[in-house]
């Protein structure tokens, strides 16, 4: 039997990531609020570089502009970065919108 995460969409970290430069509050279930900084992101979920020691599997809720409070789990962590994958993928509107208010400036944006 395989061991792993079991995720609910398909492997997608070679999906386009932003870079972003965003500091969020998590509400995570045990520790309460967590400050994470989220240095890029994509449709599926977010790499922070302050991860405060999270492990595998652990869960946070965060509010992301244009999306509102969303809910993701550590894929992976090492020591100071992880990766999140959401709860759910974003819907492409709702995507562009986000980048659009995270990354103003247009020369950081992938093309669309």
């Amino acid at each position: 039997m395989a061991a792993g995460a079991q995720l609910t969409v398909t492997e997608m970290r070679r999906a386009a990531r932003h870079p972003v430069d965003f500091p969020v509050i998590g509400e995570h279930r045990v520790r309460g609020d967590i400050h994470l900084h989220i240095s890029n992101i994509s449709a599926h979920g977010f790499m922070t570089d302050a991860a405060q020691e999270l492990s595998r599997g652990e869960r946070v809720i965060i509010r992301l502009p244009a999306i509102g409070r969303i809910e993701a789990h550590v894929i992976w962590a090492t020591d100071d970065r992880a990766g999140f994958q959401f709860e759910r993928i974003l819907r492409y509107e709702d995507f562009v919108a986000m980048i659009d208010q995270l990354q103003p400036n247009p020369r950081l944006r992938r093309g669309r």
